[in-house]
């Protein structure tokens, strides 16, 4: 069988969507799979569909939750709820799914997942507020203020006069 990507792309291609073919990659989609993560998906959604058959054949299972108001997040709390999957909120919760360490090892310069995520969310010229950091780095404002006081007892972050962090260039 021949695919025409930019057919495809127009609406022509030789290959239809159809129902049974979504069916069939998701059954392949979990099979090949060593875990299975909805990270958003809607009530009836396809994601849900290969939950189910990961669910079926053994393979590790996990939902990342969302707002309980979004109807994004309603498939992922369904897998939590009803397949049974795992509570996805860190890559070490992956690892963990996956038999690996728990911990994410430091890099060379003692950057763990969180740390860089932190560092990245900062800029050494541009100052920003405890929430804007926040925002950038996928934290909660509590965890976000916890981690800038440790950054900034390591020497990485730094609280200027007008209140905003910045991150500091180490020497090297």
């Amino acid at each position: 069988m021949r695919i025409s990507l930019q057919g495809v792309l127009r609406g022509r291609g030789e290959v239809q969507p159809t129902h049974l073919k979504f069916g069939s990659r998701n059954r392949l989609i979990a099979a090949l799979a060593d875990a299975v993560i909805v990270v958003e998906a809607g009530h009836r959604s396809g994601s849900l569909n290969t939950a189910a058959h990961a669910a079926q054949l053994g393979r590790a299972l996990g939902a990342v939750p969302g707002p309980v108001t979004s109807a994004a997040s309603a498939g992922s709390h369904r897998v939590l709820r009803e397949f049974g999957g795992v509570c996805v909120t860190s890559a070490a919760d992956v690892r963990e799914m996956l038999g690996g360490p728990v911990a994410a090892p430091p890099t060379p310069d003692g950057r763990t997942d969180e740390t860089s995520r932190l560092l990245d969310a900062l800029s050494s010229r541009v100052g920003r507020d405890t929430e804007d950091v926040a925002r950038r780095a996928g934290f909660a404002y509590a965890d976000a203020q916890a981690l800038l006081g440790l950054a900034e007892l390591d020497g990485r972050a730094a609280r200027g006069e007008d209140g905003l962090w910045r991150s500091v260039k180490r020497g090297r």
